[in-house]
């Protein structure tokens, strides 16, 4: 079966912002650089980012000292090499270090990020590459330390490395895996299905992620494992080599503390006044900057000084230190974009919802910093089925969202749908005689005895409540008459809304791979439209 489009504007989780990027983006256009449905703004873009000078060839060694690390795939080598040419450009997207390798739309990001790269060389002439950002200094633990599955039952099974101590906000970048990833490969190995792909996906999982491996670096190598050999190039933030090549960046972002955050404060004031929601609220005027060292530490700023924990610096003297030593710096959330779009020649960035939302804050902090700001792309967006889920929404003609509540709301509706016609309408004929009629009878004895009318409307309201109860008993005759649908309902449920929420934000894409091996990689790539403003129901 094809893929089924769903406009994402019908679906209650999607905010006003990211549906008004794909439908009306007019009214968006002040906060981002240019419209990506639009083949100028692509053409006006390349041009920007082959202006723009680069450390280009620093760049392309210290990520393939990466890749010969993680011993990436020649395919991903190959276009690596290719950044060092002044004439490429690169579609970027980017996570943090999920465990083996996140939930769906880690995946989707990455192909949506390599179709694009694809089609802007077919369709401008131009050299372009896929990178794919980890978010390797990222320090929410609890963010990637866990991975969600489906059993035999598609019921949710969670495996996870355990949690780390409070208040001790270490990059992940830093945190080693121990003996421990073992028990958690083989708690992984009992929740998923025994299927024909089982033992080789698990033999790649543990050549990635083995004990004194960094969790960032395990990531790396699984994300190449997976999609390597298409040429997508892996890149781990946290690299000290890179850091020399965006000092300039931390020294300006020191140097005017408070004006990346107040800058990105206005632009969210203006999308609140214009209706739309400000993702990040910024705080204090602070630089949007960390200080590494045991610890990843917010650097904050008070009377006119920046302070670390309890150390004070002037900010020149701190300055100084981003400039001679950037290795000891990384951006926050807000100055991750302009220290990724200096570095790498970006085209375009490929971005979730909310991070869309975020860097439509941002037009105004990349030209503080004299970066162009690349285009900005909606990832793809998907709920994978198997054949019998999609028989089941193509015949019920089961609208995708209708199996999000968790509750019997959706079962009962389609339930409703298969009783007969003729019964509904002998119900609801009911219902309007017997108010008529009893409206009739209170009139009546309103002019015989006013005080029965109490009683009369008592009587109505019970035959009222009889009837639904006899209409309820009917739904319940339906349903033990329609129990294969049931099964089938509550299947398709588990399958595209785990828990009650959307599969492609839950589920670790190792699960499909579980299910299909790399037929499922195959299938997307060639079934997965990146057309915006549509959700795909795609059938491995």
């Amino acid at each position: 079966m094809g893929p089924v489009s769903i406009d994402v504007r019908r679906f209650p989780w999607v905010k006003r912002l990211a549906a008004d990027y794909a439908y009306a983006f007019d009214g968006l256009a002040p906060f981002f650089s240019g419209n990506p449905a639009d083949p100028s703004a692509w053409a006006a873009a390349i041009s920007r980012t082959q202006a723009h000078p680069r450390h280009r060839p620093e760049l392309a060694r210290a990520i393939a000292a990466q890749q010969q690390r993680r011993g990436a795939p020649a395919q991903a080598v190959a276009a690596a090499e290719r950044l060092a040419d002044a004439k490429t450009v690169a579609v970027l997207t980017g996570q943090q270090a999920g465990l083996f390798g996140g939930p769906v739309y880690t995946l989707l990001k990455a192909i949506t990020a390599l179709k694009l790269a694809e089609q802007v060389s077919r369709d401008h002439g131009v050299p372009a590459v896929a990178v794919f950002w980890i978010e390797a200094e990222d320090h929410d633990w609890d963010e990637v330390r866990s991975c969600h599955v489906l059993d035999d039952e598609l019921a949710g099974r969670t495996v996870s490395l355990p949690a780390r101590p409070a208040g001790n906000p270490v990059p992940v970048a830093t945190i080693q895996l121990d003996d421990q990833i073992a028990a958690v490969l083989a708690e992984l190995e009992q929740a998923l299905p025994a299927t024909e792909f089982r033992a080789a996906l698990l033999a790649d999982l543990r050549a990635a992620y083995k004990p004194g491996t960094g969790m960032s670096e395990a990531f790396g190598r699984w994300l190449e494992r997976v999609l390597g050999e298409r040429g997508l190039i892996v890149y781990d933030a946290s690299d000290p080599q890179t850091k020399p090549l965006v000092s300039q960046v931390f020294e300006r972002e020191l140097s005017a503390p408070g004006q990346t955050s107040m800058s990105a404060a206005k632009a969210g004031a203006d999308l609140s006044a214009r209706g739309y929601h400000a993702q990040v609220q910024t705080q204090d005027g602070s630089p949007v900057l960390f200080r590494l060292g045991d610890a990843r530490r917010p650097i904050r700023q008070q009377s006119g000084q920046l302070v670390v924990d309890d150390t004070t610096y002037a900010p020149d003297a701190l300055a100084r230190e981003a400039a001679e030593r950037p290795a000891g710096f990384s951006p926050g959330v807000l100055l991750r974009p302009v220290v990724q779009d200096a570095l790498f020649p970006t085209l375009c960035y490929v971005a979730g919802p909310s991070e869309l939302a975020y860097l439509g804050q941002l037009r105004g902090v990349y030209e503080h910093f004299g970066v162009p700001m690349p285009l900005m792309y909606p990832r793809a967006t998907a709920t994978l089925v198997d054949s019998a889920a999609a028989r089941f929404l193509s015949k019920y003609k089961v609208p995708l969202e209708a199996l999000q509540p968790q509750d019997d709301s959706g079962l009962n509706e389609l339930l409703k749908s298969q009783i007969p016609p003729a019964v509904e309408e002998t119900f609801a004929a009911a219902r309007v005689t017997i108010d008529d009629q009893l409206q009739r009878v209170v009139g009546a004895l309103q002019t015989l005895d006013p005080t029965l009318e109490g009683a009369a409307r008592t009587t109505l309201g019970r035959m009222q409540h009889d009837l639904e109860s006899l209409h309820g008993k009917t739904i319940q005759a339906a349903k033990r008459r329609h129990e294969t649908l049931r099964r089938q309902f509550l299947r398709t449920r588990a399958l595209t809304f785990p828990d009650g929420h959307p599969q492609e934000r839950t589920i670790g894409f190792i699960w499909f791979l579980n299910q299909y091996g790399s037929a499922l990689v195959d299938r997307l790539w060639d079934a997965l439209p990146i057309e915006m403003g549509q959700h795909w129901v795609i059938t491995i």
